[in-house]
């Protein structure tokens, strides 16, 4: 069920989240913002979830499927996965998912201040059905490891630890040093990509990344080009091969800050300038059984974004930043590997991208530095069509 689960929210939503290693931005140049699509015009039925951009409410409709571990059309009917017209069409489950909704944001709003406390996960946890009966096997066996992304710092930083700083100079100098990171001043990679979108087949994909923060991405798939693009204030996605009725869309919210994130951090060099906040002496975390300094910031936005150094190396190997939605919060997990010298600094060459709509995987076989790159790259894209990959 679960797997399931993903293919089918990442056919209607691909690649939210795809490419994370960061792109490079903004010049000052984009062209003026527009106002994002609304999911209220474009699609039909919308009862609950009103006033939400098209971004925000496949977010929204991506946290309901990892709470209870349901794909699209166990809400929707059979018929919504060739026909988008039928989503609109109302099912029992849809309608019960609309009253626990008004539900759970009646628990927060007369108990936590509105603060989203309680969510669908809160009593679901990947269930269709909450569980209202303790369970002797959970209560008598042995505990499932901690979570890594779920380590908090509760009271003082932990005695000896290394500061915040230290740890990102520790990286700086593990990538090259500050002087080799200032002279990368853009790259353009190239590789394979392959996640639930492409059917778990690996396709071309290209990144384009520009300092300070501008970046674009194309994956070549049978039914088009599918295109992330952020051109260091907007950020557009192309929906190829899925059934939303628009062929480009604005990410917004948390997904336009994630972008910005990730294209900054591509540049490493500025990345004591991405967040405010820092703090560092986390207790001890592993990730596959190395030790792993933690390091968190806070966005503009008031979100927690995590970033976990490997204690030998210095390298940075996971990202864990967060998006709310209309009804909880999502997770969004980047983990980077096989780090290679181009031209002296070095670069992770794979990197895994895991949120609540999939998961995905880059294998890049080459990185130019320095590359002209045309500023069209950055552009919003137009709408996919068909194309040979190079």
């Amino acid at each position: 069920m679960k797997f399931e689960s993903r293919r089918v929210i990442v056919k209607a939503f691909p690649m939210t989240a795809v490419l994370l290693i960061g792109f490079a931005s903004a010049n000052g140049q984009a062209a003026p913002q527009e106002k994002p699509q609304m999911a209220d015009d474009i699609f039909k039925n919308v009862q609950v979830l009103r006033g939400l951009t098209v971004d925000e409410f496949m977010g929204t409709m991506g946290f309901i499927a990892a709470a209870l571990s349901m794909n699209c059309i166990d809400c929707h009917s059979v018929e919504a996965a060739s026909d988008v017209t039928k989503y609109a069409v109302d099912t029992p489950t849809k309608q019960t998912a609309r009253k626990m909704i008004l539900m759970v944001k009646s628990i927060n709003a007369g108990n936590f201040g509105g603060k989203q406390t309680v969510t669908c996960y809160s009593c679901h946890r990947s269930q269709n059905f909450p569980k209202n009966i303790p369970s002797l096997a959970e209560q008598y066996g042995v505990p499932p490891p901690e979570d890594p992304n779920e380590i908090d710092l509760v009271g003082e930083p932990r005695s000896g630890a290394p500061s915040a700083d230290q740890i990102f100079d520790k990286y700086i100098q593990a990538l090259g040093g500050a002087q080799q990171l200032a002279k990368l001043t853009s790259f353009v990679g190239k590789g394979t990509y392959e996640g639930f979108d492409t059917g778990d087949e690996k396709a071309p994909v290209e990144v384009y990344a520009k300092a300070p923060n501008q970046l674009s991405a194309v994956v070549h798939i049978p039914q088009g080009d599918s295109i992330r693009t952020y051109d260091g204030r907007i950020g557009w996605l192309t929906s190829t091969g899925t059934l939303l009725p628009i062929p480009v869309f604005d990410l917004a919210g948390g997904n336009l800050e994630g972008a910005k994130l990730d294209a900054e951090l591509s540049f490493p060099g500025q990345i004591k300038q991405t967040l405010t906040g820092w703090r560092s002496g986390f207790p001890p975390t592993y990730l596959d059984d190395n030790e792993v300094e933690v390091v968190e910031g806070i966005s503009a936005a008031k979100n927690p974004v995590k970033l976990y150094f490997d204690k030998k190396s210095g390298l940075l190997t996971r990202l864990v930043r967060y998006t709310v939605t209309a009804i909880g919060t999502n997770p969004t997990q980047v983990d980077y590997s096989d780090y290679r010298d181009v031209a002296g600094v070095k670069m992770p060459f794979h990197y895994t991208v895991t949120w609540t709509d999939g998961r995905s995987t880059t294998e890049l076989s080459s990185i130019q530095p320095n590359a002209p790159i045309d500023a069209s790259k950055f552009a919003k894209p137009a709408a996919a069509r068909k194309t040979a990959a190079p």
